[in-house]
């Protein structure tokens, strides 16, 4: 995938936070695969990763309070938030057994829906889109949207 695939659209602050979105799914990612700590990942996103250059292509600005409060949430209430996903995912496949970029999808996701005032829709929207950056053939954007429906419900209920 190109970064451009993977650049958020529109502009300003929504922009930020949808950048701070797709940093925080992979600061999760890496911190899963690298056992890197929250502060390690934290500075390294922030000081190498918002407003990059690579390969000519430069990397959108990042919301940094949404980015970290989304990382941290997810890394406190990582067992509850893969609960719901595993309530959310067919019984045989549960969260362990689920693609890497997924799992930190959802978990970034749920700790969206789980600790923020964002309304549901805007959340899974924005994740959906992500999913679509990193899985532009496949059935995955599909998929994330059916979860994160089922998470959100179950989050805010209130909300539908």
């Amino acid at each position: 995938m190109s970064t451009q695939d993977s650049r958020p659209k529109g502009n300003g602050k929504n922009q930020m936070r949808s950048a701070a979105r797709l940093y925080a799914l992979q600061a999760l990612f890496q911190m899963e695969q690298s056992s890197q700590t929250f502060d390690q990942v934290i500075v390294e996103f922030e000081d190498h990763r918002f407003g990059a250059v690579y390969e000519g292509d430069e990397m959108a600005e990042g919301d940094t309070k949404v980015f970290r409060k989304l990382v941290r949430e997810a890394v406190n209430h990582q067992a509850r938030i893969d609960q719901m996903t595993d309530r959310a995912l067919v019984a045989k496949w549960p969260i362990a057994r689920i693609d890497p970029t997924l799992r930190a999808l959802f978990r970034a996701a749920g700790a969206e829906l789980t600790q923020s005032d964002t309304p549901p829709k805007v959340v899974i929207n924005e994740f959906v889109d992500i999913a679509r950056a990193f899985f532009p053939e496949g059935k995955e954007p599909k998929f994330v949207n059916a979860v994160l429906d089922h998470m959100a419900r179950e989050a805010k209920p209130e909300a539908f």
